[in-house]
């Protein structure tokens, strides 16, 4: 009788097909209409229960949802691209979310995976030494580009599906597979949180994909170091003049965003850890002989507890509030992310190692990488944690061509079958605990 290791491997040209043909229909977040519906008609095949849409999306919690008309315009191309017309309409409003159940009948834990699927806002690149462009399976769409892996994440959870549903009879309790929208700008997990997905997960796995696993055939089972964040987005608004025949008529709402970029950045680091804030987006002004009566700044914040995050956030509102008074111009600030800081399960992550070495042929396992940035599964994890449960975020090594978010990444997918086969001997030992 074969392993799932050698299951998993005899998977690989589906899912190398799989990933490539996510790869050429990139969907940012909110927008993976044609994504889902193609992980729910999976799904739903291969026996599971699936929920999405509202039921699995709590539309208060939603944050950085593009306009409806943009929305309507992604629904029509999904459709047009293949996916179902009644799935995609049932996830109206951006509600892209997927949750799948598999029920053993037997006593046992409830264990989750987490995959999210959703692209970046980059324009690949189409020179011939780039591999997707070469081999005919780059982005199809203008400024989307799955340059984050996360086309490798669906291809995984989709293949650990079937592996799982293959070993059913050697599992206990439940599996609930998590597909995210929206991780870009950590905008998804919040809302799906708070429709209730994990209150009853005793066991949370993520992962990604390279990161700061770059050698082909490694493990890393514990990530940890990530940085709460919060994203802010600020509009100042003014009065337009003449800026040559009546300037005293004028409120300036460009000079306020300009102090506030600056004066952000004169913030008070925190004395009990990292902190972080940036100011990533500066638009302003109509023309220029005009006092320019808009402006709006995109910014950050984070830090290593949650608690200094929120320090930041509050200097920042209070420093941008202050320069819209020296202007005399409104401010409007709205949440367009965030994320939580979270830890890592020290211990999980060793039981995960070992099993891995016990079930897997990696060349490198390791039990531990700093993240150093944020990812809004801290949230699944902080909710499972908060109830009793463990979390563990993993990485899957493979080489890549350039770093996460840019115009060249690329990766070698014969971490896909891996990482599957990894999720599947994860879903069989802790449904059994």
């Amino acid at each position: 009788m074969s392993t799932v290791w050698e299951q998993a491997q005899a998977m690989k040209e589906e899912m190398v097909a799989r990933r490539r043909d996510l790869h050429t229909h990139p969907e940012t977040g909110w927008t993976e209409f044609r994504t889902a519906a193609m992980v729910i008609k999976e799904l739903r095949s291969l026996g599971y229960a699936v929920t999405f849409g509202a039921d699995v999306i709590d539309e208060k919690s939603m944050m950085g949802v593009p306009s409806a008309a943009e929305l309507e315009k992604y629904m029509e191309r999904a459709i047009a691209e293949g996916a179902d017309a009644e799935l995609v309409k049932a996830m109206a409003g951006g509600k892209t979310g997927v949750v799948a159940v598999l029920k053993t009948g037997k006593p046992g834990k409830t264990v989750a995976f987490r995959f999210d699927m959703d692209c970046n806002d980059v324009d690949e690149d189409d020179s011939a030494d780039h591999r997707p462009a070469k081999e005919g399976f780059a982005s199809q769409h203008l400024h989307a580009m799955h340059a984050c892996g996360h086309d490798g994440h669906v291809t995984i959870g989709l293949a650990a599906a079937k592996l799982i549903a293959e070993h059913k009879d050697e599992l206990a309790g439940t599996i609930k597979l998590i597909f995210q929208p929206a991780e870009e700008g950590v905008r998804g997990a919040y809302a799906m949180v708070n429709a209730g997905v994990v209150d009853n997960v005793d066991y949370l796995f993520g992962g990604h994909i390279g990161f700061k696993a770059t050698a082909d055939n490694e493990l890393v089972t514990m990530t940890d170091g990530f940085l709460a964040t919060t994203k802010l987005d600020a509009v100042f608004k003014g009065v337009s003049a003449h800026a040559g025949a009546a300037p005293e008529q004028g409120k300036n709402a460009l000079l306020a965003a300009a102090q506030a970029a600056i004066s952000l950045s004169t913030i008070s680091r925190h004395s009990q850890g990292s902190s972080r804030i940036n100011v990533g987006v500066l638009n302003a002004g109509t023309g220029r002989n005009v006092v320019p009566d808009i402006a709006s700044l995109k910014l950050e914040t984070r830090g290593a507890t949650t608690e200094i995050n929120n320090f930041m956030v509050s200097e920042a509102r209070r420093m941008l509030q202050a320069c819209a008074d020296m202007y005399d111009v409104t401010l409007e600030v709205s949440m367009a992310g965030g994320a939580p800081a979270c830890l890592a399960d020290a211990e999980l992550g060793h039981e995960v190692a070992e099993l891995a070495k016990a079930k897997c042929h990696y060349d490198g396992i390791s039990e531990y990488v700093d993240m150093g940035g944020s990812e809004d599964c801290g949230y699944f994890m902080e909710r499972v944690q908060q109830n009793g449960g463990r979390a563990l975020y993993m990485m899957y090594g493979t080489h890549i061509a350039a770093g996460h978010h840019n115009r060249h990444f690329d990766f070698n997918e014969e971490c896909l079958w891996k990482a599957a086969a990894t999720l599947t001997e994860l879903a069989i030992h802790y449904t059994n605990k």
